[in-house]
């Protein structure tokens, strides 16, 4: 693997004092596509927020590009190139796709870079394009989760964090999603996904780690996951 481009080292995290991450150590290469699976109530988002700035682990280090990151807050780190598509969408419903992915680009000031990062998206998704008027609360599951991963794509991140995708929607959106981020990728954006589909994600991914009560308990190219006997029965019931 080339340097990576993300070094999540040993961190602890919880709420309230209360841990929900125990040492959890990952690495994500440039141009990687890395799937962290494993089940609900896991520690797959705490350790998502925890390297988007939107919480601060009790100890570990988190290293972007070399630089420690371990301390900044959410809107330092989208500043530096990392891209966070929380679970759950959390769009402004009452506002259009084109508002919404407008908010995406806060970070640039220059008109003419906002407009290429649009068509960028809207190459990605047409859909959007021919829908940019339209109030995102009046969308499918699967097109407002295809507007919050174009909005993380307008700041023209280098790392693009994707958490749970695949909450709510029907498994043929699932597809086109897994599909829209392999898109990503091919574009040159590393991609982490975390996910509890965990088979769909391995099938796109490059590799995996599979997180279990705070702890990475195992870890490996999507192949040898996919063909683990352990992963196998826990997550695909075989």
């Amino acid at each position: 693997m080339t340097d990576p481009i993300l070094e999540v080292q040993d961190i602890h995290c919880g709420y309230d004092g209360v841990p929900v991450i125990h040492g959890i150590s990952l690495e994500v290469a440039q141009g990687e596509l890395v799937a962290i699976v494993g089940a609900n109530g896991a520690g797959k988002t705490t350790t998502m927020r925890s390297i988007a700035g939107l919480m601060h682990p009790f100890s570990g280090k988190i290293f972007f590009n070399g630089k420690d990151i371990t301390r900044l807050k959410a809107h330092e780190t989208i500043k530096l190139g990392i891209s966070y598509v929380p679970e759950g969408r959390r769009l402004f419903s009452k506002l259009s796709i084109i508002e919404n992915l407008e908010l995406g680009a806060f970070i640039k000031n220059d008109r003419k870079e906002i407009e290429r990062s649009l068509e960028q998206v809207f190459e990605l998704f047409p859909k959007l394009y021919d829908r940019r008027a339209q109030v995102a609360e009046t969308m499918s599951g699967g097109e407002q989760q295809m507007v919050a991963i174009a909005r993380g794509l307008m700041s023209n991140p280098r790392l693009l964090l994707l958490d749970e995708l695949s909450l709510g929607l029907m498994p043929s959106l699932v597809e086109k999603v897994m599909e829209a981020v392999v898109s990503i990728n091919r574009t040159g954006v590393t991609v982490l996904l975390v996910e509890q589909m965990v088979q769909e994600a391995l099938e796109i991914a490059n590799r995996g780690y599979v997180i279990q009560t705070g702890k990475i308990v195992q870890k490996g190219t999507s192949r040898e996951l996919l063909d683990s006997p352990e992963v196998r029965k826990a997550y695909m019931g075989m």
